[in-house]
């Protein structure tokens, strides 16, 4: 994917967002890569779910280091728990991401031809996985395929976002948050409105 399709999205929600004009005008250009890891990457959204930033990556740090930054399926599924759980893992957290892994070593899994498939049926796929919800799924979509038509409803700080610079009463809920993406037409470009919404936070 070519930058010029984040620059065509800036132009888009420059034009028709008055918000995220300020937004945009005011922050860096939008980064949004590509990521061809993708069972390292859904690996880390496990460990990150519900957890501070700090809190995440020192986990995520123990954990690469004992398979030696490169995790193969096979291998978690045959490390105990004990080690597993010595890296900070919960006990929930371990089973999702042997959920996850047994997907992939039995081939429910696969992702050879995932960048065929849309996003709703990536959605799908992702979350017949227990541990794998909506938020996963959309992230993954985002930071991993770098899909550009993703309004991650769900993330609690899109809604905090979108409350702060949109001045709605109460931390929106999905329907607001969906409602507010089309009244300002944010479509085909959700996720770099997503990615400029996330990066006002960091200036409130």
């Amino acid at each position: 994917m070519k930058n010029n399709e984040i620059e065509k999205a800036i132009i888009h929600l420059s034009k028709k967002d008055k918000v995220l004009r300020k937004i945009i005008k005011n922050s860096s250009p939008c980064n949004l890569t590509t990521n061809t890891k993708y069972f390292n990457a859904l690996v880390e959204m496990i460990i990150s779910q519900q957890l501070s930033i700090t809190s995440a990556r020192a986990i995520h740090k123990k954990f690469m280091l004992h398979f030696h930054n490169n995790p193969k399926p096979a291998e978690i599924l045959s490390t105990d728990d004990i080690t597993l759980r010595s890296f900070g893992l919960s006990t929930a957290k371990i089973k999702y991401i042997k959920e996850l892994s047994l997907a992939v070593h039995e081939k429910r899994l696969r992702f050879n031809k995932i960048n065929q498939m849309s996003n709703d049926e990536i959605i799908e796929k992702l979350t017949s996985i227990k541990g794998i919800g909506i938020w996963t799924a959309h992230m993954f979509l985002i930071f991993v395929l770098r899909r550009l038509d993703v309004l991650p409803y769900s993330d609690f700080g899109i809604r905090k976002s979108i409350m702060l610079n949109f001045d709605t009463k109460n931390l929106p809920v999905r329907t607001d948050v969906e409602k507010i993406a089309t009244k300002n037409n944010w479509h085909p470009y959700e996720s770099v409105a997503s990615w400029y919404l996330w990066k006002s936070l960091d200036s409130k």
